[in-house]
């Protein structure tokens, strides 16, 4: 048996995708999508000077021998345009709320803590400040024409409120990837149905959409197909016709009923490999109708270590990521994780914490490493890259995928 290296098997996939084509969305729709053109502010924000806090916009000059008393001559609140024929002078002063724009005359305010109202529209000034002190000066936060955000970003909440800040109310995008969830096998059962002899749930199928989904992209739930090639490939082509790539788990190995890369085979250009990892060592792929197929194993272990490896890296790229495949991490191992060579890369299924003054990555086992063992994954929150040799000891340092809850 010909083990093929996991890097060389990745390559193949993503050499084969491509970014999907790009589309306009609403801010409130693109969180999480990757911007496939830059956005550029077409004016300064704040567009003109205004107050960050409430008090009084005066003249910073009068203050100066402070406390003084000076003459309350009109109240400007946020959203309201001060009166450029009645500027602050001297010996004067304007209530004023946060956001508001600045009256002209005025070069600072001083915030209300510092302030006290007196008899006769006259306010006390008690401590003395600063020319431009608690103003916000136009551009302050962005400039006309400086690109707020590049090609190849991801979008977070943050960002959508910069690019409503310049004015924006929609945004390019490269389109979100739905993809296809498809078990295969006679022996799975919808819970909560009784099983019987023989049978088991099919926990891939949600383990699956869940990881779909949690990859930023837009779950297709296409059910459970029985061990049959015509079954197999009516739910497939179902799949290709709605979907942008499809993930399929069980019936990728070499038993009597293990149809899937024969499927494959019939409707496109499709590869499999015995890759040289464990769990996950079964994996088929196509290029069907120009989408992405993986074949996953029907181990849910191996299938969930195999979406992260293969089909996590090709549904990124699908999304427009400058970088799709997430980078591993340096730990310190918890405690020894030890085995005989035998010409793969081990994935194990850990728990990372964040320990000791400097706040390292430590990893240790979550529990039994079998690949039908769901118990484990739940537990964990990242896979330790154990390389093919005599493994590692405790205190040596690691790479680590992390995955889902693990510390940042």
């Amino acid at each position: 048996m010909t083990l093929t290296a996991v890097e060389e098997v990745r390559a193949a996939i993503l050499t084969s995708c491509a970014p999907l084509p790009s589309a306009e969305l609403l801010l409130v729709d693109a969180l999480g999508c990757v911007a496939a053109a830059a956005v550029t502010a077409d004016a300064d924000v704040p567009a003109w000077a205004n107050t960050a806090m409430d008090g009084y916009a005066v003249r910073a000059e009068d203050t100066t021998d402070a406390p003084v008393e000076l003459e309350v001559v009109a109240v400007l609140a946020a959203g309201a345009a001060p009166d450029p024929a009645r500027p602050v002078g001297p010996g004067q002063a304007v209530r004023i709320m946060t956001g508001a724009p600045m009256p002209p005359g005025a070069d600072s305010v001083v915030i209300v803590e510092w302030t006290s109202p007196v008899h006769g529209g006259r306010v006390r000034v008690d401590v003395p400040v600063a020319p431009g002190q608690n103003v916000r000066e136009p551009g302050s936060d962005v400039r006309a024409g400086q690109e707020v955000v590049s090609p190849g970003t991801l979008l977070t909440p943050a960002l959508l409120g910069l690019m409503a800040s310049v004015g924006r109310d929609t945004v390019e995008v490269h389109r979100r990837p739905r993809v296809g969830v498809l078990s295969t096998g006679d022996e799975l059962v919808e819970p909560p149905a009784e099983l019987r002899t023989g049978q088991i749930y099919d926990s891939n199928r949600p383990l699956l959409l869940g990881l779909v989904i949690e990859a930023g992209c837009t779950p297709v739930d296409l059910g459970c197909a029985r061990d049959d090639r015509g079954a197999i490939a009516a739910a497939l082509e179902s799949g290709l016709d709605r979907c942008d790539a499809v993930l399929l788990s069980g019936g990728v190995s070499i038993g009597d009923f293990d149809f899937v890369k024969d499927v494959f085979g019939r409707l496109g250009a499709a590869r499999s490999w015995d890759v040289a990892m464990k769990p996950g060592k079964p994996l088929a792929w196509g290029l069907l109708r120009g989408r992405p197929v993986f074949g996953l194993p029907g181990n849910p272990v191996s299938a969930a270590v195999s979406f992260e490896v293969f089909a996590r890296p090709a549904l990124r790229l699908l999304a427009g990521h400058p970088e799709p495949v997430p980078p591993t991490v340096a730990a310190v191992a918890g405690e020894d994780f030890g085995r005989r060579p035998d010409g793969k890369v081990h994935l194990v299924r850990a728990r990372a914490t964040r320990e000791g003054p400097d706040g390292r990555l430590h990893v240790r086992s979550a529990g039994g490493q079998g690949s039908h063992m769901l118990a484990a994954l739940a537990a964990g929150n990242a896979l330790v890259v154990v390389p093919d040799g005599s493994g590692v000891s405790a205190g040596e340092t690691v790479q680590v995928v992390l995955l889902a809850g693990a510390p940042g």
